[in-house]
């Protein structure tokens, strides 16, 4: 049975896949795409709404995002790289609304205040001096910050209710935040896919092997999960989109990049109240700083979500430890990424981060009580019989190798690619799905820098992303028009001035 030749193979059915492919799709119209998805349908790992935070990281409200340093500033390039990178997936967003590849926005983001709350002394001076800090900047100029316990009633009423009159609070707000269905968005995008040429959808087709011709082009095999028949695939590129699943296959490619990258998976779950009554009185996401030991991915919230339509509240994430890399994947998961290039770096990661592993083993033994508990510290009058333990999606944290041949434990996302640009994958997690079109853009530079170099590509990226080329860090004119219109677009401009 001869290959099925194509250009690209996108690995994945999640944001990453299918923002790349689309991206791909609008630079040239003939590139031949196909999206091989495990399970039976797309957008059902990491991405689906249930499985991640759907905050939209724009760095307003995650602490974790502005340390503070020795000298005690708070250091905030992290959130400005960030948000920066978030304004990119609007502006591609706003395109796709723009040129009806993609519903009405209310179907995918929906406006839902970004705000971050402490309380005590130490917490509360600590976020006086992050809002000094970032509100001097025009990304962040119009946090608003406040230790009025009024004004606090107003912002976030169901935290406030019951709570101490005597504890000192303080809060900042950015009310042209977002709350996102990463799920409804990405199955949106692979509708529109699927809706033009010389693009194939694969379901229940999980990789098996990939391998390098002498030509250079990758050979793929596939099978078929309800047929048992195996299918070879031959494309000139290849993406890793696969979120925890990236770093096994990375791994069967055998390129030199791989060697040292290792993974540490983490698994999640969430309170959620589903109850009318409640939800009515939350509206936003309201991000509080994580427990001592805590990894960044843990950092409390209180979150409104609006997932397929339907509005609910979700409080955690309550991290555990895990050995699978995917919601549905093997407990051997863990076992099978050791490989002679990693594990001098895995066990040095592992042993430097053993008090991470004991708190993540602690979680998975909470009861619901106790998980309730630490939800009263955000909102004091909750009652356990409102809430469920949802489970979340997996995460796979980067283990990278250190010059003197150790390993160290990354929170954040990495690309790795071949030398030669054929292949690539995305390792790591958050902020991940909300700054997926910045993330996609460096692959396309980096993969197809050629083409890239043409001015009918240049122009046609910069249709989909107007700042291309730019920094909205520096250029706060530019981040005025560009921000002016996707707010207006995506329906979040109620207060942006």
């Amino acid at each position: 049975m001869s290959a099925r030749q194509a250009d690209v193979v996108l690995v994945g059915g999640g944001v990453m896949s299918a923002t790349l492919g689309l991206m791909l799709r609008q630079l040239d119209p003939d590139l031949d795409i196909v999206m091989v998805e495990r399970l039976d349908h797309v957008a059902h790992e990491s991405t689906d709404g249930w499985n991640n935070a759907g905050t939209g990281h724009a760095g307003y409200c995650e602490l974790n995002y502005t340390p503070e340093n020795d000298s005690g500033e708070v250091e905030i390039n992290r959130a400005l790289d960030i948000n920066a990178a978030f304004e990119v997936s609007l502006q591609l967003w706003s395109y796709l609304v723009e040129q009806k590849m993609l519903p009405n926005p209310s179907a995918f983001i929906n406006r839902t205040p970004h705000q971050s709350f402490v309380w005590g002394e130490a917490n509360v001076g600590f976020l006086r001096k992050r809002h000094q800090k970032m509100s001097a900047h025009h990304l962040f100029r119009e946090m608003e910050y406040t230790e009025s316990r009024e004004v606090l009633r107003d912002w976030m009423p169901l935290i406030m209710q019951g709570r101490d009159p005597q504890q000192p609070v303080a809060a900042t707000r950015v009310s042209h935040g977002s709350d996102v269905d990463f799920g409804s968005l990405t199955r949106s995008m692979v509708d529109a896919l699927q809706s033009q040429p010389n693009f194939e959808l694969m379901l229940s087709h999980p990789v098996r092997s990939l391998a390098q011709r002498d030509n250079g082009r990758w050979k793929v095999r596939v099978r078929d999960e309800k047929t048992g028949v195996t299918r070879k695939l031959e494309a000139g590129f290849v993406f890793l989109g696969a979120g925890g699943g990236a770093l096994p296959l990375l791994q069967k490619s055998g390129i030199d990049e791989a060697r040292g990258y290792g993974g540490f998976p983490v698994s999640g779950q969430w309170l959620v109240c589903q109850d009318p009554e409640v939800v009515k009185l939350h509206h936003s996401k309201v991000y509080g700083k994580a427990p001592v030991g805590a990894p960044p991915m843990s950092v409390p919230h209180l979150d409104t979500r609006v997932i397929n339509g339907k509005p609910a509240l979700l409080f955690g994430p309550y991290a555990g430890f895990t050995t699978r890399f995917l919601k549905e994947g093997s407990v051997f998961d863990l076992f099978g990424s050791v490989k002679s290039g990693n594990i001098r770096p895995m066990m040095s990661a592992g042993k430097t981060n053993m008090d991470l592993t004991r708190y993540l083993i602690g979680e998975v033994f909470q009861s619901h009580k106790d998980r309730v508990e630490s939800l009263r510290n955000f909102f004091p009058e909750a009652q356990e019989k409102n809430w469920r333990l949802q489970a979340a999606g997996q995460r796979v944290q980067i283990i990278k190798k250190t010059p003197d041949g150790g390993g160290k434990l990354e929170f954040g996302t990495e690309i790795v690619a071949a030398r030669d640009g054929t292949l690539a994958a995305l390792l790591g997690a958050s902020p991940g799905a909300s700054t997926a079109a910045h993330a996609m853009i460096n692959v396309i530079e980096r993969c197809f820098g050629d083409r890239m170099a043409d001015p009918e590509w240049q122009e046609r990226m910069k249709a989909m992303v107007p700042s291309y080329g730019r920094s909205l860090v520096d250029d706060e004119a530019l981040l005025r028009r560009v921000r002016d219109r996707t707010l207006t677009t995506l329906g979040l401009a109620s207060d942006f001035q």
